[in-house]
């Protein structure tokens, strides 16, 4: 084939079944290729009718996908954090179908708050005072700080907490943002009530708030010492507490939002989409009136949380309330493992179920250690894994000692024959 072989632009265009726009670009596209492969001397044949086609499926296709998760990292952040439960997805649906009375007080008839959805629940299933839900974690601490502090005011923190997350988020840059000024108190490793109080008999008035932010995705060990929420509510300065991933229970040994509340912290933030197992979502609970600083605040409005996340987060707190589902604490307790390692081992040629272990990720509880049954393959790892992330659904496993692990613990029950499939047509 030469150049002078190349068909025209609609001729191609028409050995591509997609919409003509669609049709039209695949076929400028492939032409375009086509022609840089020949000037740079390559000879032969080319199916540009198959590449075109294939150019347009590509194109068509949704970017953001369903994705099988066998890593066995619960809360995987590439993969979109906590999967929602029954109940939230169906609410999610719900909410998408048409209008809701997102902002609409149905008794009165007039203007409500999109918050009412929601902070009932969290008032009952914390024992705060009052409650508003932001669009992430990330921003549920700048809204606190900002409310609590802002310009001119400062922020006392201790040194080992000045801590960095996922992203490049950084308490510093938090507290600077929110257009506080920093007081680091005590060293990275120790940090003594003492030090709170001479950085507040220093300050006198200008601190705004004492943060305390969870060292969340990892442990200082050894020769450490920190001082607990209680004890730093009795200095008489709001404490805003950080506490993380959204422990409404005891959940190994995570920070529990209802230890910080009682405790008598001004603001608790959390995220709503690691071991709460919601949306994406930030969450301040505490003191009703610093609550209110939050939600009167101006970045409140540019952090407002959207009406699906809203639908999925109320649906969720409801599931911690009734009972519901809730995957990541299924997955946590390891419900049904064994029996979905050996139906995913029994349906793949070749499989061996061996131990391994699984994390929860997503900045939780970095340390700890989820044992249980895998299933691992006998393909070479690397091009075995990079065929199921081009499958539909791709297929995501981890590679441990040169084999392609597939792990149990992070798929539902009804995804262990579509794992299956997937591992059939990767191999072809």
């Amino acid at each position: 084939m030469s150049l002078r072989d190349l068909p025209p632009v609609d001729a191609l265009a028409a050995q591509v079944d997609a919409p003509r726009a669609v049709a039209l670009a695949a076929a400028r596209a492939v032409l375009a290729q086509r022609r840089e492969e020949l000037l740079g001397g390559a000879a032969g044949d080319a199916d540009l009718g198959e590449r075109a086609r294939d150019w347009a499926r590509a194109a068509v296709a949704p970017s953001l996908r369903h994705v099988l998760n066998a890593t066995g990292v619960i809360v995987h952040t590439n993969l979109g954090r906590a999967p929602l439960g029954r109940e939230a997805r169906e609410a999610v649906a719900q909410a998408a179908r048409g209008y809701s009375n997102l902002e609409l007080d149905l008794d009165s008839g007039t203007r409500g708050s999109r918050h009412a959805h929601v902070e009932a629940l969290l008032r009952e299933l914390t024992g705060a005072e009052a409650a508003l839900a932001v669009n992430n974690g990330a921003g549920a601490a700048l809204l606190a700080a900002a409310a609590l502090a802002g310009p001119g005011r400062e922020v006392v923190v201790s040194r080992g907490q000045l801590v960095e997350i996922g992203g490049g988020f950084r308490v510093p840059d938090v507290i600077a943002q929110a257009g506080a000024r920093l007081v680091e108190v005590g060293t990275t490793n120790r940090t003594r009530l003492d030090d709170y109080r001479a950085a507040l008999r220093a300050s006198g008035d200008r601190v705004g708030a004492i943060l305390r932010a969870h060292q969340s995705n990892f442990r200082q060990l050894g020769f450490v010492e920190d001082v607990p929420v209680e004890a730093l509510c009795e200095l008489g300065v709001p404490v805003i507490d950080d506490v993380g991933s959204g422990a409404l229970g005891r959940v190994y040994d995570e920070p529990p939002v209802r230890r910080s509340v009682a405790a008598g912290a001004a603001l608790v933030c959390f995220s709503g989409d690691k071991l709460l197992g919601g949306p994406q979502a930030g969450l301040l609970v505490g003191r009703a009136d610093a609550v209110e600083l939050a939600r009167r605040h101006p970045l409140a409005r540019a952090l407002r949380i959207d009406k699906l996340s809203l639908a999925a987060l109320e649906a969720t707190l409801r599931a911690h309330r009734d009972g519901g589902d809730v995957p990541v604490l299924a997955m946590l307790e390891g419900d049904g493992l064994e029996a979905r390692a050996r139906a995913l081992a029994e349906r793949i040629a070749g499989a061996e179920l061996v131990q391994a272990v699984a994390k929860v990720g997503g900045g939780a509880l970095p340390l700890l250690e989820l044992p249980g049954p895998a299933v691992a393959l006998p393909d070479p790892a690397e091009a075995l894994a990079a065929a199921l992330r081009r499958g539909d659904p791709p297929l995501i496993g981890r590679i441990e000692d040169g084999r392609l692990l597939l792990d149990p613990r992070t798929l539902a029950d009804d995804e262990v024959e579509p794992a299956a499939a997937a591992i059939r047509a990767a191999r072809g």
